[in-house]
């Protein structure tokens, strides 16, 4: 079965918003053994609508539309695809009350054209929305299957989850099915893996080797077209281990969603271990990073901000002597911010960063001269120097990445 989604909406073009929904649907659409063939964005035009619908419908069973179904007098999509089908719209009784419902709940004055989220393209199925008050519908005209759902991806997603998937999956059972799995690694980079997976990439055929260069990481997507999920693990797994025969040391995780601060945090709850750390360049970036996982309080004490010689000497009690010495862009520099560090919060590992984020230099040592220290208690301590590149931004960010990495492996070492 042939797909294609169609993003509709002026802001996708001038670059306002990002395309996420296509990202989305096309892994799910997958996963339902429905392969997606195009994606195309085009603007609140009616007219251009209406002209890419009519190539649609003759090279694809399904066409996923995203976007426009709000109430204002440009969000023209269940009108333009009911004129394309000859079909009306109706009102949805059920999108109609929870309207109404919502209103009432937030004392809010409602106008005449939230009306139009209420309207479904008429002998479709309604597609009800559980985080919003757009309707949606999936309706069949001539072989060819439009789903209509919202542009917001907060909406979009539920709604597919919940109500589009299963209606998809009852009407268009698929005798095989992709079965996909994402590794993630640090510290290789796109071309150097592909180099050393050259053999198994030239020789794949099913599954499938993809390979996707991210800021700071790789992620390889494997993907097996099967009609028994149990077969379909079985080739992964056999792949799988082909790959980490050639790679293993920068793997560190599964999944799109499971970042590496969410794995090192993870890891360092397993291991009953604390985490503390010491900043210079990265400003705090990298407790700011662990704050935003969700239970990090398990694991994470606090740490220190200390972007002047003179705050490293006041906050964690450095000696001057180190810094005149050595300078602050120096490996003694880093194991002395970590070491205190680890000191003063108690905790079983500590990590530092000092360095030069640029654009200028800083004592003779151009941007992207990056000192890491890491502290562990009972073992000694040490720094690793990086030269990392391009912005002032992707040095700071690119540092946090290291020191994540550096923590995820010290915890796995002390297994």
């Amino acid at each position: 079965m042939k797909a294609e989604i169609i993003a509709v909406g002026t802001e996708l073009l001038l670059g306002q918003v990002v395309n996420t929904n296509a990202t989305f649907l096309s892994e799910e659409l997958a996963d339902l053994g429905i392969e997606v063939y195009y994606h195309t964005v085009v603007g609140d035009n009616p007219t251009r609508l209406e002209q890419l619908l009519k190539q649609a419908q003759e090279r694809s069973d399904l066409i996923v539309l995203c976007g426009g179904l709000g109430p204002t007098d440009d969000d023209l999509t269940k009108d333009t695809v009911a004129a394309h089908i000859q079909h009306s719209l109706v009102q949805d009784e059920q999108a109609l009350a929870q309207l109404h419902s919502y209103f009432r709940f937030s004392k809010n004055k409602m106008t005449e054209n939230n009306l139009r989220q209420t309207l479904m393209i008429e002998g479709g199925r309604a597609i009800q929305n559980p985080a919003g008050l757009a309707v949606g519908t999936l309706i069949t005209e001539k072989d060819t299957t439009y789903l209509l759902l919202p542009g917001p991806p907060n909406e979009l997603k539920p709604m597919f989850k919940q109500n589009a998937r299963p209606l998809l999956e009852e009407l268009f059972p698929q005798a095989e099915q992709l079965l996909s799995r994402v590794l993630r690694f640090y510290g290789i980079g796109e071309s150097q893996l592909v180099t050393d997976l050259k053999e198994l990439i030239d020789g794949q055929s099913n599954p499938t080797i993809a390979p996707y260069a991210k800021p700071n990481e790789v992620t390889l997507r494997l993907t097996a077209n099967v009609t028994n999920h149990k077969k379909g693990e079985e080739l992964l797994d056999q792949l799988e281990a082909k790959i980490m025969a050639q790679v293993g040391e920068y793997f560190y995780g599964y999944g799109d969603e499971n970042s590496l601060v969410e794995v090192t945090v993870e890891r360092l709850k397993q291991a009953g271990k604390t985490i503390s750390a010491a900043e210079s360049l990265t400003a705090g970036l990298f407790q700011s990073t662990l704050g935003d996982v969700p239970g990090v309080s398990e694991v994470f004490k606090g740490g220190f901000v200390t972007y002047s010689e003179k705050t490293k000497e006041q906050f964690l009690g450095i000696d001057p002597a180190i810094l005149e010495e050595h300078g602050v862009v120096s490996e003694a520099c880093a194991i002395a911010m970590a070491e205190r560090t680890r000191e003063l919060s108690e905790a079983d590992i500590a990590v530092s960063f000092t360095g030069v984020a640029g654009p200028e230099e800083l004592e003779g040592q151009p941007a992207g001269t990056v000192w890491i220290g890491l502290a562990e208690k009972g073992k000694p301590t040490i720094a690793e120097l990086q030269h990392f590149t391009r912005d002032r931004r992707y040095i700071r960010r690119s540092a946090v990445m290291k020191g994540l990495d550096m923590i995820r492996r010290a915890v796995d070492r002390s297994k």
